[in-house]
């Protein structure tokens, strides 16, 4: 549905990282109290993936999915969240014919 695949993971102490459940990132999609709707964008499609549109600033998706996942205790103090997109669409898709 949207151009950009994302996966979110989470880290603890250790560092290991472990995909978020699907009931987690449905809980932020379906529930984002954020004001942001750049959020309306995000489309959770199994555990640890997210499809999002290209509107969908990272940093800040990680910064309020950390904050609900923490205010849900889904995530302890130390640990946090990493988004990485997973196929990024092509850098340069303008007109490629010789001038």
């Amino acid at each position: 549905m949207f151009v950009r695949k994302l996966r979110v993971e989470w880290a603890g102490t250790s560092g290991e990282r472990h995909a978020c459940p699907v009931a987690w990132l449905d809980s932020f999609a379906l529930r984002n109290l954020t004001g942001h709707t750049v959020f309306d964008d995000i489309l959770p499609i199994g555990h640890g993936l997210l499809e999002a549109g290209l509107r969908v600033p990272l940093d800040v998706l990680r910064a309020e999915m950390e904050d609900c996942f923490r205010g849900k205790g889904y995530l302890g103090a130390e640990d946090r969240l990493v988004i990485e997109e997973k196929d990024s669409p092509a850098a340069d898709s303008g007109d490629r014919t010789a001038s």
